[in-house]
């Protein structure tokens, strides 16, 4: 049953109640304050987790300018994984696989058909071993293994996903890594840091991440950012939807009420712009086919939204490109990574700082969608390198209207379709002659059954 025109109407009509008690003015101000006076470094519980690599701006592009501007690297590539999802049998098997891709830009069709396949299993039989070797398949263009998960009592669906998720990822990334010669953007963070919030969870999850098979997962991207500071490669990560929340639960800890649920919200506040905002009266930053730009607020004045009373709220400004320079992030599930953490244990070849993640964000005012670049400090902690980056990120976002191609092209091919995942469940119910545990959610939302 729909809703009823009425219904429509009485809902719509809280708006005016919730609209009414909200002053966005205020929210303005207080971004330009967290701007100007927090991030240039923010703390909590003594440790500096927020600060900046360089200098303190927020800038802006013509969206055209950017697209034309020549691509500071030559060839880049993406890499990406995709699974089927957790899937729970009626034997107590629970499943995930995942399936990593690089793809490249220009187009390398060789490379697009190399992939690592990766299958997770959690059983709670003690007894049970299912961990199996590394096996070639596909003319050695594909590699394959099936790991047993350790033994939890609880979020086993989250365990078997992010270890074949990073494991695939990570394998595949330090398998073709002499195969990049200018750039590799992984599609999403740098590090796996679903396994670094485990110890947020439960304190059971929390020991599980320093055990053997968890520890080596992330010892894979340790050693990725170290083979590419060896052969003087930058690595980069594109997060589609960054989730971080180190700003405003640091401000929350310094008695300031942040009004946005995330850091994403806090930086979509300070980079969208409207019509009589400071800056977006029409005058536009001359930026050429060197990818020049020009600076808003680096004074540390608030130029986001401008909103007025009733129906007249100001146009988006959606010919230009804003963002951020570079930041350290010692927080949140970065916080693993910083170099007064021991990274659970694994030894670092380099000084410990060099691992920090270090990020810079990115808003389309096309899409009104926040991206997130993220890189380790080894290599933005060259200017040249950070510019670089930056100019490419940029260059790529306003010629998409979202990531890279590359990230893209990688995306598309590690991503596994419904009904290949309907597929494979069903070869996975005939192996182990048992059904995929049904819930309600499965019949209500008609979810294919296999």
């Amino acid at each position: 049953m729909t809703l009823d025109p009425i219904h429509v109407e009485n809902i719509a009509r809280l708006a005016y109640g919730i609209a009414g008690d909200v002053d966005t003015t205020d929210h303005d101000d207080l971004a330009g304050r967290v701007w100007r006076d927090w991030l240039p470094e923010l703390r909590r519980d003594g440790r500096t987790v927020i600060e900046p690599v360089g200098d303190h701006e927020r800038r802006r592009v013509p969206i055209d300018d950017a697209a034309l501007a020549d691509r500071p690297f030559e060839t880049v590539h993406g890499l990406d994984s995709g699974t089927i999802n957790p899937t729970t049998f009626k034997n107590g098997l629970v499943v995930d696989v995942a399936h990593a891709a690089m793809a490249s830009a220009p187009t390398d069709l060789d490379l697009h058909r190399d992939r690592t396949i990766v299958a997770t299993v959690h059983v709670g039989d003690s007894t049970a071993d299912f961990d199996d070797d590394w096996r070639k398949r596909d003319d050695g263009h594909t590699r394959q293994r099936v790991l047993h998960a350790p033994r939890v009592n609880r979020y086993a669906e989250g365990v078997v996903h992010a270890l074949a998720l990073y494991l695939a990822e990570g394998t595949h990334a330090l398998d073709h890594a002499d195969r990049v010669d200018d750039l590799l953007v992984l599609d999403g963070p740098i590090y796996p840091k679903e396994l670094f919030t485990w110890d947020d969870r439960n304190p059971e999850l929390g020991a599980l991440a320093r055990e053997a098979k968890p520890r080596s997962v992330v010892e894979n991207y340790v050693r990725l950012v170290e083979r590419f500071v060896e052969r003087d490669v930058p690595l980069a990560g594109f997060v589609k939807n960054p989730a971080s929340g180190t700003i405003v639960r640091a401000l929350s800890r310094k008695g300031v009420e942040p009004p946005w649920p995330d850091d994403t919200a806090l930086f979509t506040r300070l980079l969208e712009r409207r019509e009589g905002d400071d800056g977006g009266d029409g005058s536009r930053s001359k930026g050429g086919s060197d990818g020049g730009n020009s600076t808003v607020g680096s004074d540390g004045g608030s130029n986001s939204v401008g909103v007025g009373n009733g129906d007249e709220r100001p146009d988006r400004v959606d010919d230009e490109l804003t963002f951020t320079t570079w930041f350290h992030s010692r927080g949140g599930a970065d916080e693993t990574m910083s170099a007064d953490r021991d990274a659970l244990g694994i030894d670092r070849e380099y000084d410990p700082e060099l691992y920090e993640p270090t990020f810079m964000v990115v808003y389309d005012p096309r899409t009104d969608v926040t991206y997130k670049l993220e890189s380790p400090y080894a290599f933005t902690r060259d200017a040249d390198t950070r510019e670089r980056l930056t100019r490419q990120v940029i260059a790529d976002v306003a010629t998409t209207r979202g990531p890279p191609e590359s990230v893209s092209k990688a995306d598309e091919l590690a991503r596994i379709a419904a009904t290949e995942k309907a597929a494979l469940r069903r070869k996975f119910e005939e192996r182990f002659d048992s059904d995929q545990q049904a819930t309600y959610d499965d019949l209500r939302w008609g979810k294919t059954r296999f």
